[in-house]
């Protein structure tokens, strides 16, 4: 299970905060550690020039009044040419404090630490070795006893100070964590309560200008968006529903005429094919709600190969002389490339007529719907242009919306269904492309697809 957000960052903290107070705890007692040695060091060197003013150049002292026997635990020795003890203090029992080796192979002042028997344990101690000119050897030492109960001391001090400072700042680690997260639960408080049917709804946005503004303010716009998205699928279903309605009844009514008695063959023969044609009408419907429904979700399927698109464009001008024709309308090619560009022809087929057949349900008798083609920047560029009535400025910034129909004639009475643009829309994203409709400067309506030549 998954520790709260909350806790994690307690404990991030606490690990954080006791990493540091280790470090500084082990810094400290160096540092104190290594203060004691220097002030040890520095009092053996003191005594050892004390004592070295007070012995003669057989190493007897002068004066042997208890310089060897100081107070504090401190104590000295004194050692011949061949390594003879000549002066000792009491508390060292006559143990030499270094071998005889050590001493044989002093070259100059060195610091030693040692242990030596007393009478109840083992005592460590730090001793200093001076050599003379004359050959012997003064040592002065002090226990370290003190020195080890001054850094056990100061490390128990700094455990327990340590501990305390953990929790007390852990505490604190956890009180500033929850402060820090509160917005973010009001904002979770508030997002519950918006429902998917009450639209405008909003979280409450601080005003601090930070990270947690700027979350809500992101929030704001996804809610923004969900809802354009939840409305654009209830008008796309609505207008579904609407599109399937009309040709559903009236496949109903032709069939329910065709098993009256009193219907005719040729009356019959009519209404048969009347309905076949609606079945036809409900069947592309399909399709094309089909591939919608695909592009919505970024799967429209493309199977790109290497096509010559002018060979392309005139097999779908081909299958539209005959409409063409009957509506005493001209289609005309522009501009041959002899391009070749690695795209689906199957979806390109689709889009180019979805275009012809909606210019020629709007260009009026004796007009010319033109197609041309083009290559700039490494785009192919195909365009359909008519000279009807164009699109008018409402429509245009939806004309590639599912449905949408421009008010000037297109409306469902003249076969559409408002699902032309759309596929084509879809059809030029898939292949990475883009699709823009316009007016020409000399009436009629123009719709520009752009892809790009080379599969990217």
């Amino acid at each position: 299970m998954r520790l709260p957000i909350r806790t994690r960052l307690t404990l991030l903290f606490a690990a954080l905060v006791a990493l540091v107070l280790v470090g500084a705890g082990l810094f400290v007692h160096l540092r104190f550690q290594q203060g004691l040695r220097e002030t040890v060091d520095s009092g053996l060197k003191s005594r050892a020039q004390t004592l070295l003013g007070e012995i003669d150049e057989t190493g007897a002292l002068v004066d042997d009044e208890g310089t060897l026997i100081e107070p504090d635990a401190a104590f000295g020795q004194i050692i011949g040419q061949h390594g003879e003890l000549l002066q000792s203090s009491p508390a060292l029992k006559g143990h030499p404090l270094l071998p005889a080796a050590t001493v044989a192979g002093l070259r100059g002042p060195s610091y030693f630490d040692v242990v030596f028997p007393s009478a109840h344990e083992n005592i460590r101690a730090r001793v200093l070795a001076v050599p003379t000119t004359a050959g012997f050897v003064v040592i002065t030492g002090a226990s370290l006893e003190e020195e080890r109960e001054a850094v056990t001391r100061l490390a128990e001090a700094l455990v327990v100070g340590g501990l305390g400072a953990l929790a007390i700042t852990t505490f604190i680690g956890w009180l500033v964590a929850g402060a820090a997260l509160r917005p973010v639960e009001r904002m979770r408080l508030e997002a519950a309560t918006i429902s998917g049917n009450e639209f405008g709804n909003r979280l409450e946005v601080p005003t601090t200008g930070d990270e947690l503004a700027r979350l809500a303010e992101t929030l704001n716009d996804m809610l923004g968006r969900l809802e354009q998205a939840i409305e654009h699928e209830r008008r796309f279903v609505d207008d579904a529903s609407h599109e399937l309605r009309t040709p559903l009844g009236i496949l109903k009514t032709e069939l329910e005429l065709a098993l009256r008695k009193s219907r005719t063959v040729e009356e019959l023969e009519a209404t048969l094919r009347s309905a076949v044609e609606e079945s036809d009408r409900l069947n592309s419907l399909a399709e094309d709600l089909l591939v919608l429904a695909r592009s919505d979700r970024g799967r429209l399927p493309v199977h790109r190969e290497d096509v010559d698109v002018d060979v392309l464009i005139r097999e779908v001008v081909a299958r539209f002389q005959t409409a063409a024709g009957t509506r005493g309308i001209e289609l005309a090619m522009e501009k041959p490339s002899g391009t070749r560009a690695d795209i689906d022809p199957a979806r390109l087929r689709q889009a180019l007529g979805n275009l012809i057949d909606n210019s020629l349900r709007h260009a009026p008798q004796g007009s010319t719907v033109t197609i041309s083609t083009e290559v700039e920047d490494e785009d192919l560029r195909l365009a359909v242009a008519d000279q009807g009535p164009g699109f008018s400025s409402e429509f245009l910034p939806r004309a590639f919306d599912a449905f949408a129909r421009s008010d000037g004639g297109r409306t469902r009475n003249d076969g559409g269904t408002g699902l032309g643009l759309a596929i084509v829309k879809a059809v030029a994203e898939a292949h990475e492309g883009t699709v823009t409709a316009g007016n020409r400067d000399a009436g009629g309506a123009v719709v520009t697809i752009s892809l790009p030549i080379k599969n990217v």
